[in-house]
Formats: C-alpha cells, structure tokens, sequence
C-alpha cells in the first residue's frame, strides 16, 4: 500500500475546531473598532434603540458562520427574513444580567423589536441556525460562556412570528457544540460533548427533532475522565462510517482519543472500553490527522526508538507510529513517522524503513534530526538529516552544502539532506528525493 500519497489532509476530514461553539480566542470587539453598519443595519439597529433606549453596546460571536452582531436570516420559516441582536446595557453591575438578545421583524416593510430578554452568560461564542432532524422547525443555537470562558453553555431558541414570541426549552452545560450529518441520513444532529470538569462522566449527545418537533436525545459516556478537548475531527471509520475523532485530555499532561459514530440504532464508541482508548494515550500535541492524505484519520502513537530502551528518559528520541480503525473497530498500524511537535513537522517513514530505522539529534550541527539504520542492536549508516533553518544565513549555508528545501513556513525553512548512494550498501534502505519530500508534511 501506497502510503505517501498525499502532503494534503483530505477535503473530507473537517477539522471541527473550526466548528465548535465553546472554546475560542480573544473577543472580537475587545480587538478592533465596531464596523461601519450597512444601510439595513442601521435601520435594525435604529429600531433596537426606539426599543431598548441608546445606552446600549452591540457583541459579536466570536466564531462561525454568524461574526456580526446582526443576524438577519428566516427564523420562522415563514419565507420573510427576521433579525437577530445581540448586544449589552451599559452602566449594569457585574451582577446583573448584561448580555441580552433581541428579535426584530419586519411590519409594512419596516423593522420593529417583538422580544427583548437576557440570555445566559457574558459572550457570544458562536450562533448557528439550522433544521434539526425531520421537523421543519427552525432552531437558534447560542453557544456563551461567562466572561472568564471556563463555564460555557448552549441554548436552542425558536421564533413564532404568529405569537410574536421566542421559545426556548433547551439549555446545557457544553463543552463543544456543532450541528452535523453524523449518520449520513441528509438530516442534521445537534451535537453536544460535554467534559467532565464539573466532577461528572464525560459525555456525547446527539439531539434530533422528529416531525412533530419532539426532540430526541441519543448519548453515551466518553472513556476517559476528559477535562478538555484538545482537538475535535470529523473523519472516515472502518470503510465507510462517518466519525467523530476526540483527542481529549484526561487530566494528566496526555491526552488520548475517543472516536464516536451515530446510526440508526444509536451513538455508539469505537472503542468499546476504557482500556481499549487507553491504548492511544500519548503527549499532549500529538493530535489525530490524516497523515497520507487518503481520507482516513489516524491515531498517533509514541513508542521510544530503537537503541534507546536503556537510556535515561531525558536522552531518549521517540518515533511515533499511525493507527487506523479496522472495519472491526480495530486499531491497525498504517506507517511509522519521525513527529516533532516543537517544530511542527511530521516525517513519515518509507515503507521499507519500518523497523529497521532509528533517529538521533545532532546538537553539534544546529539540532539536526538524523535518521540511520538499525540492525541487531547496533546503529548504522545515516540515510537522512531534517535541519529547520530560521534564518537565511542558515539556510542559505544548508542549501551550498547540498540539502534540499522540503518547504517554508512563515521564516522557517525545512531542508533535508540525503547522503550519497554507494554500492557497497546493500541493504536496500537509501531515501530517494522523492520519498523524502512526499513523506514531510506539517502538523497542522
């Protein structure tokens, strides 16, 4: 098998860091001037403050589809577009309830606020909108948290323009939120994964409405005693499952991950217990990725290299193997790799170097990564050296030497160096530029 098809992660692996609605960075209004109002806006924001008086400041979702704060969308399905604000009431103490959401519609072409209430939490994380399940209703999903972030919540409101009123009887505690096609049935699922940092089993839960607008709850535990999630994607599973991969962190400095799929008799877990997710623990960093680019995410992990058993954990070089998930939940091991989590990189080894190949770092030259031959417990011949040049002396001095530029990165320049075939080696094991340059790829 062909493992080095690709540097580029598949299309369809989506990283849903991108997606989540409850872990994101600094405030948008805390980091530019607001933005210049369109003509619309200013006729909705005009309306907001015949109904709520001027003393009042506009907030932004941090992430997502939705980045102002005007949401102008259908929220009734009635065909007609509605408005959402978010925004907050100056002057209140930290006590009360500042953050606060508006709904506005329009009248005779004009637009007019018809429900005004606070929401919970200090920030807007992220808004999505969408149908959820067979129902034709049309869901409000508001992912906040409170002005320190650690405590984030999720609720699910919904607009009836005929009684003029906003509904909501759904809010949750969360530590990641996405709407999704888990089981590729052209239905949306609301997605929740909740930590176990308030003292209770980390969970997934799925909700869909059914046609009469019930919602339906499906949920398992998670394996491990997540307090975070690291890294959250969506990938293929044993052939042709769609799956949620969960890099968690458990408390201890590692991490380890829980894959999930949902179907028509549930939510389930590929691995069906703790102890089979407790075989991908491994350091903090090392996330899941498709390494070779062919739609399949893979599970890293860290074993100590060749020649190193015995040598004092400070000195020890790890390689870092590549697991996929069998069509029976399995883990199988698809490639050895080189990951270096500082520099951002991952080598993936040729196929013809698993288990005959180890690494070294050679101070003395910059901190090169040297990989050379391993047999009956003795090192042998060097096949390549990585150097990462951060300046251009360097890496102009590299390059007159004879190495070859894999790839920049911002001021960082990746070179590698292949010794000089000779025919007294016969062990088969010589890179060829080829192999070196499609096996490198970054981390993320």
């Amino acid at each position: 098998m062909n493992i080095l098809r690709s540097l580029a992660l598949s299309a369809s692996v989506v990283s849903a860091a991108a997606m989540s609605g409850c872990t994101f960075g600094s405030s948008i209004d805390n980091l530019m001037a607001p933005p210049k109002l369109s003509v619309e806006q200013e006729q909705i924001y005009s309306a907001l403050t015949d109904a709520t008086g001027s003393s009042i400041s506009l907030k932004y979702p941090k992430s997502g589809k939705y980045l102002s704060a005007f949401i102008v969308e259908d929220i009734d399905n009635d065909g007609g577009s509605e408005a959402i604000v978010f925004y907050e009431r100056k002057g209140l103490t930290m006590e009360e309830d500042t953050l606060r959401m508006n709904v506005l519609d329009q009248d005779g072409g004009k637009w007019r606020s018809v429900w005004d209430d606070h929401i919970k939490g200090a920030e807007i994380e992220k808004v999505m909108i969408s149908k959820l399940g067979s129902s034709s209703k049309v869901n409000v999903i508001i992912g906040t948290s409170l002005i320190n972030r650690s405590e984030k919540n999720v609720s699910i409101y919904n607009y009836s323009a005929a009684e003029g009123k906003v509904f909501s009887d759904f809010s949750k505690s969360c530590s990641f939120i996405d709407v999704t096609d888990l089981d590729s049935d052209d239905q949306n699922e609301f997605l929740l994964l909740a930590s176990s940092a308030t003292g209770a089993a980390a969970t997934a839960n799925i909700y869909k409405l059914d046609e009469q607008g019930r919602m339906n709850e499906y949920n398992c535990n998670l394996s491990g005693s997540f307090t975070e999630f690291d890294s959250i994607k969506y990938g293929n599973i044993g052939g042709d499952r769609q799956g949620l991969y969960i890099d968690a962190a458990s408390g201890t400095g590692s991490i380890q991950t829980d894959v999930i799929y949902f179907d028509s008799t549930g939510l389930h877990k590929v691995f069906e217990t703790p102890e089979d997710s407790l075989a991908t623990v491994r350091p903090a960093g090392c996330s899941s990725l498709d390494v070779d680019g062919d739609g399949v995410l893979e599970i890293p992990k860290q074993d100590i290299a060749p020649g190193y058993k015995d040598a004092p954990e400070s000195e020890q070089m790890k390689l870092t193997s590549w697991y996929y998930i069998s069509r029976e939940n399995r883990l199988e091991k698809k490639c050895d790799s080189y990951y270096s989590v500082g520099d951002g990189y991952i080598f993936v080894f040729p196929e013809k170097w698993r288990d005959r190949v180890t690494v070294k770092r050679d101070i003395i030259n910059g901190g090169e990564i040297v990989f050379c031959t391993y047999s009956e417990g003795q090192t042998g011949r060097e096949l390549l050296r990585i150097y990462c040049a951060e300046d251009t002396a360097s890496r102009e001095d590299r390059l007159l030497s004879g190495y070859m530029l894999l790839r920049t990165r911002g001021d960082i320049s990746y070179l590698a160096y292949i010794p000089p075939y000779s025919e007294l080696y016969d062990d088969n094991l010589s890179a060829a530029a080829g192999d070196v340059a499609m096996g490198f790829t970054f981390t993320e």
